[in-house]
């Protein structure tokens, strides 16, 4: 990589880091949340306070996440991601503050909303900016999933461990912190956001200096649904669905399993260091398994998104597509018979598990660039963030819904066929465009 290459890495390394750290801390939250609140008050009426109440709360959170992509898109092509990331980085450390002064589960969906806001902008700002400024945009890809990951795994460690000491409305706010310091590297962060871009490339779109009206967004969304991006819309809202189903609540599902029985700290200390910590045998304070199992599981996924990212530049994208969703049916499928046979089978199970949620995620950034034109690259991944995370949020409240009036059995069949519908989209890809012989894809 050359320079501008390697300033561009370290930005959306450090950003993309962070927006998942607090992303997938969320779900460590939410089993705190079931046991903490008893109804929602909207004043005329109160709900009780279920896992389907609550997947509807995260999926509000979540939703917006994915629904703000689409016009942060739009801005990321009119002002450059610089701007856009610093905004984002300081909007989420506004949003934990918020999220840790939440006295009901009103206001923690009001903060999971400014969450949401501000953490939607960052997928099509960093991923226009590696796709527009990085020559080696393969590795960059794969770097910034690393990073993504790496806050994916340890996010919810640091919150794991962090909640066995204190109380989660404190743990929210000092989660804010990194936000802020991010914030302040990426207003100083300096490099040329287009030093990948063929000037003669996409020429025909007068999107190439970005949308600038609603009638230019209405003309460039029509070109890029001719182009090929409505079936890869379908493909990456396979992935969302998939991706918020399982992760959502599988902390708490984990949470009943023998397997996972809360262990009191005290145990696992020795004397002196107990004393030194104020953990006193009986205090109540427990390590929960089931959090690190979930942060271990994430963490895997580094595997899986630089295996993802490295691959996409070695075989066509549309088949990667198709290998991976096969790979999470038969995961899926597999989920509950190998959770009942015991501790060691799960643990491996966890770790391919984490590495197919993951490195799919490689494959459709790359199709959406392989489908789309530069100079409307940033709406192209508004849209795909409208899939994942908006339309996919819906995983969450799905899930939610299904283990409160279902059983966990009709919630894995459920995502099974999710994962069969997307790689059936994949093999679609690949047969109308001839992936196969390596045929060319019109970039418009």
């Amino acid at each position: 990589m050359n320079r501008n290459d390697r300033s561009i890495v370290a930005l959306v390394m450090l950003a993309h880091g962070m927006v998942h750290t607090y992303e997938l801390s969320l779900p460590i939250f939410v089993t705190i949340w079931l046991m903490e609140f008893d109804v929602v008050n909207l004043g005329l009426t109160q709900l009780d306070v279920t896992a389907a109440t609550l997947g509807w709360v995260v999926t509000a959170g979540y939703g917006l996440f994915g629904i703000g992509a689409l016009p942060g898109g739009v801005l990321v092509d009119r002002i450059g991601s610089r701007r856009l990331i610093s905004l984002c980085l300081f909007g989420m450390a506004g949003s934990f503050v918020l999220l840790g002064l939440s006295p009901n589960l009103v206001v923690v969906t009001l903060a999971l909303l400014c969450w949401g806001a501000a953490a939607s902008v960052y997928h099509p700002a960093g991923l226009a900016l590696i796709s527009k400024g990085m020559n080696e945009r393969g590795t960059g890809f794969a770097y910034h999933g690393i990073a993504g990951n790496v806050g994916i795994g340890l996010g919810p460690l640091l919150t794991a461990i962090l909640l066995v000491f204190l109380d989660w409305t404190t743990v929210a706010m000092l989660l804010a912190v990194p936000a802020l310091v991010a914030g302040a590297y990426a207003t100083r962060a300096k490099f040329d956001e287009s030093a990948a871009v063929d000037a003669g490339a996409g020429g025909s779109s007068k999107a190439d200096a970005g949308v600038g009206s609603f009638a230019e967004f209405v003309t460039e969304s029509k070109r890029l649904i001719a182009g090929g991006l409505a079936v890869v819309f379908l493909v990456v809202i396979c992935s969302g669905l998939f991706y918020r189903g399982v992760l959502t609540f599988l902390p708490d599902l984990l949470s009943g399993l023998d397997t996972f029985d809360p262990i009191p700290l005290a145990s696992l200390l020795p004397a002196g260091l107990a004393d030194a910590l104020g953990v006193e045998a009986g205090s109540g304070r427990m390590l929960k398994p089931e959090r690190y199992f979930y942060s271990g599981l994430l963490m895997v996924g580094v595997l899986g998104q630089y295996a993802g990212g490295k691959l996409t530049d070695r075989l066509p994208v549309e088949w990667g597509l198709v290998g991976a969703f096969g790979a999470l049916a038969v995961l899926a499928v597999l989920f509950l018979p190998v959770v009942n046979a015991g501790l060691a089978p799960l643990l491996v199970f966890g770790a391919i598990l984490g590495f197919f949620l993951f490195v799919i995620q490689p494959f459709y950034q790359a199709t959406v660039a392989e489908y789309t034109p530069a100079g409307t690259r940033g709406l192209s991944y508004g849209y795909t963030y409208l899939g994942v995370f908006g339309v996919g949020a819906l995983g969450g409240a799905l899930a939610g819904t299904i283990l409160t009036y279902a059983t966990p059995t009709a919630l894995f069949t459920t995502l099974a066929g999710i994962a069969v519908a997307g790689a059936l989209f994949g093999f679609y890809l690949a047969r109308k465009n001839g992936a196969a012989t390596g045929s060319e894809v019109t970039s418009d």
